[in-house]
């Protein structure tokens, strides 16, 4: 019996994880016809239970029609909006069941739908699709748009952000100091009702889609904190804070805008990105993390000097911090950029900006950045008519390039198939024979009598040769001569 328990734990197992019997284990199956039946069963349970989990997941996600215009307004809703061809779409569909997934399990108000908006393009284009997949929270009256990374925990914690008040208390000091160590960067107000907690609540409102916004009183602030003046609104970030002052720093929308960065941070495609909606100019140390060298290690620290030391000067305008490899930039720049170096970019009109010398020391690199800020610095690239045309060029091949890279048959396929087709064409065209209707044309010129000498030319030129049909034309009387 042991070995019959053996054996019938196996086949359990097995038909759980769909794995296949050897002729063995069926053979035993046919000698033991009701402990096949008992596994049968457990297997079909299992399957049953599986197939409610995956049901359960399914319905994590709402698919949305054209009612949801007038069954939205009462709830928070996170929505994609989507493409069936799109290829990011059909990416981005797993990662959306875990957001519908991960918000239900943790208790949030929100609700995850997808919309197919191609089916309901007029519905989409009121909430102002115009690419897929675009992502976005409706909040009453309000929708924001999703603009970062599209990972689970990324749009988590957006939606947890944007779902929840635009200014959030901070009613203790234990509360202060806990979110001073999540955020890298903290903007709180401080101080009771005032013209500039309205602004700050306007300001909270619209770009609650990048940070977290804090009240407080002014003893939940550590002792080391002065203010010059209450209310105010103040930035915790690079273990300092900076005090908002309306007549130096303009408008509280931009200046939050600019200050909602550290001022040095590692950069990417998608940081720089972000980074060209403050209107700052990017200045990057260009290293390899991977390989890195006492000329990389020297560049990364010069420029985090210039950002902590020179941040009263430079920080309205200038953005600091590193991009590992040069791929990004080169592309960017539609050309090749030396590892290790230094390069300022202007990601409003595309412009960039290289040191005429080597930056050896950080009062050269100073000398740099002032240059590029006067005006005196050469341009390079911009978003000029020429500049577009070599921009789709680059574009283009750089397409072409990463098709052969990755798949060199489905290049051939793709680019090759078509030149041939185009090639035997062309080939075909030019090695054509015409017919111009020459001889049609010297015919029709000719008299009767040239047309008759014309005619006993081509008879000697065959030499005087019969064909059947000149026989048929002869009369019978001469045939029977011949």
């Amino acid at each position: 019996m042991s070995f019959q328990k053996e054996i019938w734990r196996d086949v359990t197992s097995r038909m759980r994880t769909r794995a296949p019997l050897s002729h063995c284990r069926i053979s035993c199956l046919l000698l033991f016809p009701a402990e096949a039946m008992a596994a049968l069963r457990v297997s079909l349970l299992y399957g049953v239970i599986a197939a409610l989990v995956s049901s359960t997941v399914q319905v994590f996600v709402e698919d949305l029609d054209d009612t949801f215009k007038e069954s939205r307004v009462n709830d928070i809703w996170l929505v994609d909006f989507y493409a069936p061809w799109c290829g990011y779409c059909k990416k981005l569909e797993p990662v959306w069941h875990q957001v519908g997934a991960e918000l239900r399990s943790s208790g949030s108000p929100v609700r995850v739908g997808k919309m197919d908006a191609t089916a309901y393009s007029g519905m989409a284009s009121e909430f102002g699709v115009r690419g897929y997949p675009t992502i976005k929270l409706l909040k009453g009256d309000l929708a924001y748009n999703y603009k970062g990374p599209r990972t689970k925990d990324d749009i988590v914690e957006f939606a947890n952000r944007v779902a929840g008040p635009a200014v959030r208390a901070l009613p203790s000091k234990q509360m202060f100091q806990h979110m001073m160590k999540r955020h890298d960067v903290l903007f709180v107000y401080v101080g009771g009702e005032s013209p500039l907690k309205e602004k700050y609540n306007d300001v909270a409102t619209e770009l609650i889609v990048y940070t977290y916004f804090f009240s407080a009183s002014e003893d939940v602030l550590p002792e080391s904190v002065t203010l010059p003046e209450v209310p105010a609104v103040i930035v915790f970030k690079d273990d300092a804070y900076f005090t908002y002052d309306e007549y130096e720093d303009g408008g509280l929308s931009g200046w939050v805008n600019r200050e909602r960065f550290q001022g040095y941070l590692p950069i990417d495609g998608f940081t720089l990105y972000e980074l060209g909606e403050t209107g700052k100019l990017v200045a990057i140390a260009v290293i390899d993390e991977k390989d890195p060298t006492e000329e990389s290690d020297r560049l990364k620290a010069m420029i985090q000097t210039v950002a902590r030391e020179y941040r009263e000067h430079l920080n309205r305008d200038f953005q600091f911090g590193h991009m590992d490899g040069n791929d990004y930039i080169n592309s960017l720049i539609m050309g090749e950029v030396t590892v290790p170096s230094v390069i300022i970019l202007n990601t409003s009109n595309e412009q960039y900006f290289l040191p005429s010398q080597p930056t050896e020391t950080t009062e050269q690199l100073v000398q740099f950045i002032s240059s590029v800020l006067n005006g005196s610095a050469q341009a390079h690239g911009g978003d000029g008519f020429i500049q577009r045309i070599k921009r789709v060029a680059f574009d283009a091949r750089s397409t072409v390039m990463s098709v052969f890279r990755s798949s060199p048959l489905l290049g051939c396929f793709l680019f090759g198939l078509p030149l041939g087709v185009i090639s035997l064409m062309c080939y075909g065209i030019c090695t054509a024979e015409t017919d111009d209707g020459s001889d049609d044309f010297k015919r029709e010129g000719l008299t009767d009598e040239e047309e008759e000498d014309d005619d006993e030319d081509e008879g000697e030129e065959t030499g005087g040769l019969e064909g059947p049909d000149d026989e048929a034309e002869k009369d019978p009387e001469e045939k029977k001569t011949d």
